[in-house]
């Protein structure tokens, strides 16, 4: 039962969250969305910060799994698998907005947490390594020209991060397809194999 109650208490933080922001949030408002008394609250999650830290790191392995399954229809080439990754995350936005509150949520009080900026820093170290090596592999293929993995995974999450943060805040300015386009575009330029 504990592992499905605190799972429980995760996915109400992330409805309070999306409802109210964090300053909003409080033990009580969680409690009460999870259907839990503070008591069985206080037992998993010591603080609002302890929440919004399981918070996150059940939004990212979330998002793992989507991007694992897209990424499995696709083969092994690393230009479908970056593509895959890709469109996985913008529809994310669309379809599950309230994860990016919480990553928005998130950075906002990371920025006054040394405990969150070092979580964040390992979500991200983390994503650009698995994005680094799908970059690497294109390199060594052939299908992308050579470019240092690590900077180029992060343009990558930086192109995903700004598309998917407007597709969550402004979803009437473009929908995912554009957007898959757009990336599709910036980083076949970016990654494009120079010609003689």
């Amino acid at each position: 039962m504990g592992p499905v109650r605190r799972e429980q208490i995760v996915r109400a933080t992330i409805r309070c969250l999306a409802r109210e922001g964090y300053t909003r949030l409080t033990m009580k408002k969680v409690a009460r969305e999870a259907g839990v008394s503070q008591g069985i609250l206080h037992y998993y999650f010591a603080d609002k910060r302890t929440m919004l830290a399981a918070t996150l790191e059940a939004v990212t392995r979330d998002l793992d799994r989507r991007v694992a399954a897209a990424q499995s229809r696709t083969g092994r080439d690393p230009r479908a698998r970056l593509r895959a990754l890709v469109r996985a995350c913008l529809e994310v936005a669309v379809r599950r907005p309230e994860f990016w509150v919480v990553f928005v949520e998130f950075w906002g009080e990371m920025l006054h947490d040394r405990r969150l900026r070092e979580l964040n820093t390992a979500v991200y170290s983390r994503t650009r390594r698995l994005i680094g090596r799908l970059i690497a592999d294109g390199a060594r293929t052939g299908r992308f020209r050579p470019v240092d993995p690590a900077r180029g995974a992060a343009v990558v999450l930086g192109l995903v991060d700004g598309l998917s943060l407007q597709l969550t805040f402004d979803p009437d300015a473009f929908g995912v397809a554009e957007a898959a386009r757009f990336c599709d575009d910036a980083l076949g330029r970016y990654l494009a194999k120079e010609t003689p």
